[in-house]
């Protein structure tokens, strides 16, 4: 990297240090001015305007108050950075100059990136600003999560470098990377397998149970499936020799105790007297569950079966019984001009009671913290402990321009139940004005694209591989522009597994969506597809029964993933099964289904099945035609992308059976 000649070195790791040329700590006294400075010097050559800076430090104080204190703090800052000051101040903004000023947070990032990872570890001494605060909230809120994303990144670095050195060298990294997770089951099985390979079967084991203890006294969770097999495989002394698991980057699947609150938020009703209105309510219904979902102590009924309920009468002990829920969420929304009024309550299924009720009559523009206001009441009101930086770091608002929001949900609400052309186009226009309003929008990237998949699938698509790059362009963009938001890696998911045919990039983002939303239904149905095609059934099966939990009602995309993992265990009889509980069977599950058949010496129900499945196909412009061998391949390679040649056999061999060509 290109800097100026011996520039100030900036410490933010542990507790700050600034470093003169001759090695002095010059670090300002001030704790604000302290505080000044690490915010700058996390975005450097970023101008930030001086009402941010005073928000962020002197809320507390009115507004001529607040100037002068930054006026202070700013000749505070230039007099410890010395001569020639890397502090750059306009009559409006206040930067950082980079090129005069060594951050480390900042170096171990470009490290990390560039993949020296003993270098970027070597940077990472302690979480950032450790034990530093300034009693604002809003600073406090900037600082957690900037320490989260680089407690993250810490994480990330120190496991793909643990993956890639010698056992013993790689033990001692991954004790490290276990200090900063104590319940990281990925780490726990890479020091069982690194222990295993070194012959030391009893710290293996003895590893397995404090896995075993800190997740229950952490979580009051149980190991979850990956690691009871792989602490089976070295009882049994069957373990693999080679330290690397195919299955290692797969998400951790979360145990599901019995004292997990699971709750269900119902569509809320619109008392607008405008139908039009409906995606608006629907919209903010969607928006707290997903917030919710994110919350790992709760088990949230996903969106596609509560939005079964929708325009029934509320029995709240039947919808429990139905979903699978402890608690219900149910409220209304009448919008007005720019005034808006919300209703929320919270019920016990079982008794009916009322935990929680409450009104909020604001402007529209305050929607997002009434939100906010709804899920801290929901989330204080159930028995459960969710700890104060997962709080804080959920309740984070993704778009403050409320026009692109609302754009973002008619957006949505075009998507909904099976889209027509016009649907989707429409849902595009809304999107791609969204991002008009306001260009970080990750949110209306991911909007965008789900309305190129909807395309991707259509018999009406023009180029399906030109649809599928503007899936993967537009889901990259999205998690560059928000990290922290679980819908931008499964869509970058998507596209690596359906796009660029790569599994383990795949495996990587889904592991980030599930750490991110451990609720999702989706990110639990994509990582049992995967893991269908990586060729762990076992884990396809565990990840199905997750989705299944949190979508009773509405499953069929998990469903297709059962169908196909119970045909390729032999178990042909339990792919029927999974099948007939399908609601709307789209094409490809018929060609499974006919191979199924097949394979039971079926014929009749077999060829019945097949006719369905070549009747779907001849509408798609995209389908094999004739018997085309090369043809046939490449669509099953797009439809089960799998590296196993034993299980793509398999199918191929039941295809064959009921007729089809392959």
């Amino acid at each position: 990297m290109d800097r100026s000649p011996d520039p100030l070195q900036l410490r933010l790791f542990g507790s700050l240090e600034l470093h003169s040329v001759g090695g002095r700590d010059v670090a300002p006294a001030g704790r604000k001015v302290r505080a000044l400075l690490a915010y700058l010097a996390l975005s450097p050559d970023v101008p930030c305007s001086r009402e941010k800076l005073m928000a962020l430090l002197w809320s507390d104080r009115a507004e001529e108050q607040a100037r002068a204190s930054l006026r202070q703090a700013l000749t505070e800052l230039r007099h410890a950075l010395g001569d020639p000051s890397p502090l750059r101040t306009e009559q409006d903004t206040v930067s950082l100059d980079s090129s005069a000023i060594m951050v480390d947070a900042i170096e171990f990032a470009r490290l990390a990136k560039a993949g020296k990872l003993d270098e970027a570890a070597s940077l990472y001494r302690a979480p950032l600003l450790d034990g530093h605060g300034v009693r604002d909230g809003a600073y406090e809120d900037w600082l957690r999560a900037e320490r989260t994303r680089l407690h993250d990144l810490a994480i990330d670095v120190l496991h793909r470098l643990a993956t890639s050195q010698p056992n013993d060298t790689a033990i001692g990294t991954s004790q490290r990377l276990l200090q900063l997770d104590p319940v990281r089951e990925e780490t726990h099985r890479l020091l069982m397998r690194l222990y295993a390979s070194t012959g030391k079967r009893a710290q293996a084991l003895r590893q397995y149970q404090l896995c075993r203890d800190s997740l229950q006294r952490e979580l009051q969770a149980k190991p979850d499936v990956e690691t009871e097999r792989l602490y089976r495989q070295i009882q049994d002394e069957t373990m693999p020799v080679s330290v690397t698991d195919p299955t290692a980057s797969l998400p951790t699947q979360p145990h599901l105790s019995e004292g997990k609150p699971s709750i269900a938020v119902l569509p809320f009703e619109n008392l607008s007297g405008d139908p039009e209105q409906r995606y608006f309510s629907d919209g903010i219904t969607e928006d707290i569950i997903t917030e919710l979902s994110r919350f790992r102590n709760l088990l949230v009924i996903a969106r596609q079966s509560s939005f079964t309920i929708k325009g029934e009468a509320v029995n709240v002990k039947e919808i429990g019984r139905k979903l699978g829920a402890r608690y219900v969420v149910e409220g209304s929304v009448r919008r007005a001009g720019s005034h808006i009024r919300i209703t929320a309550q919270l019920l016990e299924s079982a008794t009916g009671n009322h935990l929680w009720a409450e009104r909020y009559d604001r402007n529209v523009d305050d929607i997002s913290a009434v939100q906010d206001e709804i899920m801290q009441m929901i989330v204080a009101s159930l028995p459960t402990h969710v700890d104060e930086a997962e709080r804080t770091s959920v309740l984070q608002r993704k778009c403050e321009n409320l026009s692109a929001y609302d754009h973002w949900l008619r957006g949505k609400h075009s998507l909904s139940d099976s889209p027509s052309k016009e649907d989707v186009l429409r849902a595009r226009q809304h999107f791609e004005k969204a991002i008009e309003l306001d260009p970080s929008y990750a949110a209306a990237y991911c909007g965008m694209a789900d309305s190129y998949q909807a395309e991707y699938y259509s018999n009406w698509t023009t180029s399906r591989e030109a649809a599928g790059e503007l899936i993967f362009k537009l889901s990259r963009r999205a998690v560059e522009l928000d990290p922290r938001d679980s819908r931008t890696h499964y869509w970058l998911a998507w596209g690596y597994l359906h796009v660029k045919g790569d599994l383990e990039l795949a495996k990587i983002q889904l592991e980030e969506a599930l750490a991110l939303n451990p609720n999702d239904y989706n990110n639990y149905c994509s990582s049992g597809w995967l893991a269908a095609c990586s060729g762990d059934l076992e884990y396809a099966l565990a990840c199905s029964n997750e989705a299944l939990q949190r979508s009773p009602l509405v499953s069929d995309s998990c469903l297709e993933t059962r169908i196909a993992v119970e045909y390729l265990a032999g178990k042909y009889t339990e792919s029927i099964k999974a099948f007939g509980k399908m609601l709307r069977p789209n094409g490809p599950v018929h060609g499974w289904i006919a191979a199924t058949y097949a394979q039971l010496g079926r014929a009749e129900e077999a060829r019945a099945m097949a006719k369905e499945f070549l009747n779907y196909l001849k509408d798609l412009p995209w389908s094999p035609r004739g018997n085309d061998p090369i043809e046939w391949s490449r669509y099953w390679d797009a439809e089960f992308p799998t590296k196993d040649p034993t299980a793509r056999e398999h199918l191929f061999d039941g295809l064959r059976k009921a007729g089809l060509p392959v």
